[in-house]
């Protein structure tokens, strides 16, 4: 039996309800990926192309502070990542928590919330930042999914 966590960046509070959901219908350890500064609304505002979360999705080297660390990460065998889609792909605080850790011989599962985006580029991205992991392509839920859709698709990448 593969031990699971699910870890998540939610900016406006709709990620983490699914991943909230998600833990519980996988039995799952939960871990909230929080920033060290928060992200104001202004922060968030896409259409402003100086807001902060504009100017770290244009730095593709751009890596926010998490505010606390996984205590055992190497207990886990599976990681399902979850964050909303920022300019179709996760957002840079991810490739932070990605690089935090070592990921090799894990199996790690992107999972976004969105209106209408996919993940686009992020399975790629991840696989970049997770050497040695077992990146699978991931899947886009919608605030409303159920528990039972979420445990049919964590049991499928267990």
């Amino acid at each position: 039996m593969s031990k699971m966590l699910v870890a998540y960046f939610s900016a406006s509070g709709v990620t983490k309800g699914v991943a909230e959901k998600l833990a519980k219908a996988a039995g799952a350890d939960l871990f909230e990926i929080v920033p060290e500064q928060l992200y104001t609304n202004d922060d968030l505002n896409w259409n402003d192309k100086h807001s902060r979360s504009s100017v770290e999705m244009s730095d593709r080297s751009c890596r926010p502070e998490i505010s606390s660390r996984v205590s055992d990460m190497a207990q886990y065998d599976v990681v399902l990542v979850g964050f909303p889609v920022w300019w179709y792909r996760e957002p840079s605080i991810i490739d932070t928590f990605m690089e935090m850790y070592d990921f090799g011989g894990k199996t790690v599962v992107p999972f976004c919330t969105s209106g209408g985006s996919g993940l686009g580029e992020t399975a790629g991205n991840i696989r970049a930042l997770a050497k040695g992991a077992d990146v699978r392509d991931g899947k886009r839920f919608s605030p409303g999914v159920s528990e039972e859709e979420l445990k049919a698709w964590s049991d499928g990448v267990k």
